[in-house]
């Protein structure tokens, strides 16, 4: 399957990789059609996602030092930003003794919406499903898990337990019941057949050209982004031996250190004297 990249995602990626700046300064609306524009968005298709990112919290309307019309981070939306840093960048090394959290919830029927948010959010933090009402991801997560539940409002409907398995069946096999590893290990195998060829190609040349370099980092990290939270990153020893998310993390971070920094130079052009 193809890999998508909508307008939408591409945004938030830009500010996650580029967006960042020590005074929050805004990032001008013709940049970002600019931005957007070398990775084959249109600007309707920038400006109706702006709007949208914009009714969502993310994104806060403000003028350029040169009052140009523009757009900055949130508090929110920076908290977020600053948070995935620690998944997306990040090279854990997982062992058995890390231990698991539990998450064991209780919603009443009353705010059953609520219910559907924790099972979403406790999913998209990279907890498996151990019964029905307990969801449970690898130790390392439980402070994340805790800023997160708490920040969505949502910790006085969950209690986190913390805890080694003392099952009756071997935890790799529990674990493919928590679990649907062949998805995440299809998702790799789709990053790899994406990008690995790209990373190939940029070994065999000598010039990094900044806007080829902006569009094949943002591409990848667009993809990667979503990785490390459908993975839960569990120790190689509860994995097949295929798995191909070593390799798929080994990539990003190749990328990522070729790319990263040669594609500033597009996005933050050098000013000419006139």
């Amino acid at each position: 399957m193809a890999e998508q990249h909508t307008p939408r995602s591409l945004i938030v990626t830009l500010y996650g990789a580029y967006g960042r700046t020590p005074d929050d300064a805004p990032l001008p609306v013709a940049e970002l059609i600019r931005l957007l524009g070398a990775l084959g968005v249109d600007a309707p298709s920038v400006r109706s996602s702006v709007s949208r990112l914009k009714r969502r919290g993310l994104l806060v309307p403000q003028r350029t030092a040169d009052g140009a019309a523009g757009y900055a981070l949130s508090a929110e939306a920076r908290q977020l930003l600053d948070d995935g840093d620690r998944r997306i960048y990040a090279r854990p090394s997982p062992q058995l003794s890390d231990g698991w959290v539990l998450a064991v919830f209780s919603v009443p029927e009353a705010e059953r919406h609520k219910r559907h948010l924790l099972r979403s959010r406790l999913g998209r933090l990279g907890f498996g499903t151990a019964a029905p009402g307990v969801w449970i991801a690898p130790g390392r997560l439980h402070e994340e898990t805790r800023h997160t539940l708490r920040r969505l409002q949502l910790d006085p409907y969950v209690d986190l337990f913390g805890g080694q398995h003392l099952g009756f069946e071997p935890t790799a096999r529990a674990v493919t019941r928590w679990w649907d590893l062949e998805s995440i290990a299809a998702q790799h195998r789709e990053f790899l057949a994406a990008h690995e060829p790209v990373l190939r190609g940029w070994e065999t040349r000598t010039a990094v050209p900044s806007e080829e370099a902006y569009r094949d980092y943002l591409l990848a990290l667009d993809s990667w982004r979503r990785l490390p939270y459908a993975d839960p990153g569990l120790p190689a020893e509860l994995l097949p031996r295929d798995w191909p998310g070593e390799r798929s993390a080994d990539v990003f971070a190749q990328l990522h250190t070729r790319l990263r920094d040669a594609g500033l130079g597009f996005v933050q052009p050098p000013v000419t004297a006139g």
